[in-house]
Order: C-alpha cells, then structure tokens, then sequence
C-alpha cells in the first residue's frame, strides 16, 4: 500500500483517477484492467491512516479488499471479465468473492469523494461534519452497531483541515482543486462500477 511520505500523495491520487476516468470515457478499450484500477485505489489508503481512529476499520478493510484485488490482477485483465467469472461460478455475493470485494472498494472511493465535496463546500478548521457526513452516506448503512459507535466517537480525534493539508502537502487553493479533480474522476469511476452490477442484475446494496 502507498504511504504518505514527502511527496504529493493527493495529486498523484489524482492522476491516477484521471486516467480511469479517461479509460471509462474511451470508446476504444475494453474497460478498466484490475491491475490499473487496484495500484489507483491502493494510493488512496493513505489517506484513511491519516483520518485516524474514526477510520481505522474502514481502513484495514479498504487494503485487504484492494490487496485481493491486485492478486486477482493476476488472473483477470478487466473489472468486467472478474465479475463474469464470479457471475459464471455463482460466487458473486459471497464473502471474499472479488466481486464482493470490488463493491466494497467503490464504497471506500465515495466516501473519499463524499468528504473532499463536503471539504470544498465548507469553511472552518474542522473535518467532523465532512467526515460524518461521507460515513454516514456510504459506510453506516453496511456496519452495525458497535461500529459505528466506535467511528463515531473517533471522530473526535480527526485531524485538523490546516492538519489534513500539511500532512498531504498542500495549501488550500491548491487542496481545492486537486479535491475538486478527484471529485469529477472518481465519480466516473463509481458510475462505471455500478453499471457493471446493475446491468446484471446484481445490485449493489449488499
């Protein structure tokens, strides 16, 4: 998994969704290869570590499911050609199932996306209301109690916005954009996951 060191791990999040982005606009290409899909999800792990406690179980469940991801690579070449091979063995909802993990890694990217929207569309030092508001849209539905007892009283430990944006390297104006880039690509990307499902038939509130 990626780790925050002294780069800009923001931007580099962001090319990386761009280029799905542009992979899921392309009428030329099969669709978005596993390999390309799980390094650019892997570079978004650091930024649930610097959340802290609030996202920790999202965290350790966000890198097991993109680690099995990138072995899945291994044997698949597109996100499609995955989930047809779960659709064909009748494994699609069961636990540990590629696709299972896939839908849950898309949670793990709205939520990121749902806090850098709420980030953007809000002033003040502190990321408590973004950072509920992204859990409690994407997340809560899915966790039970104890959970999201836990994520809510670690809410309290979240860091600071100014915090948030020293660690990654960033000042506001140039936090804003990068946020607003990644707001654009990665609904893109999300879109496209969904449609994989629901044009199945599988849904994807499970």
């Amino acid at each position: 998994m990626a780790e925050v060191g002294g780069g800009r791990p923001l931007r580099e999040i962001v090319e990386a969704f761009k280029g799905l982005a542009a992979t899921v606009n392309s009428e030329t290409t099969a669709g978005i290869e596993v390999a390309v899909f799980s390094r650019a999800c892997s570079l978004l792990s650091p930024l649930f570590t610097l959340l802290g406690i609030a996202f920790k179980f999202a965290e350790m469940d966000y890198i097991a499911k993109v680690v099995d991801l990138e072995e899945a690579s291994k044997t698949y070449l597109t996100l499609e050609s995955m989930l047809e091979h779960d659709i064909q063995a009748n494994t699609v909802r069961n636990r540990g199932s590629h696709s299972r993990n896939l839908l849950r890694v898309k949670r793990g990217i709205d939520m990121v996306k749902i806090m850098f929207e709420e980030i953007i569309a809000t002033e003040g030092n502190s990321l408590k209301d973004s950072a509920s508001k992204a859990y409690t849209q994407v997340f809560a539905p899915h966790h039970g109690w104890a959970i999201r007892k836990a994520v809510a009283a670690g809410m309290y430990a979240l860091p600071t916005r100014a915090q948030l944006l020293m660690k990654l390297n960033e000042d506001e104006g140039s936090a804003q954009k990068q946020m607003s880039d990644y707001v654009s690509a990665s609904a893109l990307v999300i879109q496209y996951i969904d449609r994989l499902f629901l044009s199945r038939e599988l849904g994807i509130d499970w």
